[in-house]
């Protein structure tokens, strides 16, 4: 069976938003274990989603199309970034300091893609 991986090894904010959402995945886990259900679900949701709409664009029906949801995931991902951030302060949480360094570097690739788009 072919990976996720290997399938989509020429396309870095892919490979990128899929390797963050595995990170996020545990996190929000380790968030769970530690009774933190709602900041847990949220981040779950956003930081899943940032690379599940950067795949859905991979199929899009127009350039405009693409970019909607180019920044759609772009918005998902300037969510993640909040509570990313919001749980870096709060006492008792796990530090997110290299999924906040992870989130930024997306943001940035996936600005870039949306600008170069909108000239082409």
């Amino acid at each position: 069976m072919i990976t996720f991986q290997e399938k989509h090894k020429d396309n870095l904010i892919l490979l990128k938003s899929f390797d963050f959402a595995k990170k996020i995945v545990q996190y929000s886990e380790t968030l769970e274990e530690n009774k933190r259900f709602v900041i847990a679900n949220q981040l779950l949701k956003s930081g899943t989603s940032i690379g599940a709409n950067i795949k859905e664009a991979q199929n899009s029906e127009s350039k405009a199309d693409f970019i909607h949801k180019m920044k759609i995931a772009m918005k998902e991902a300037e969510e993640t970034e909040f509570w990313l951030f919001l749980c870096n302060e709060l006492e008792n949480y796990p530090n997110t300091e290299n999924l906040l360094v992870e989130v930024f570097e997306i943001l940035k690739i996936t600005n870039k893609i949306i600008s170069s788009s909108k000239k082409n």
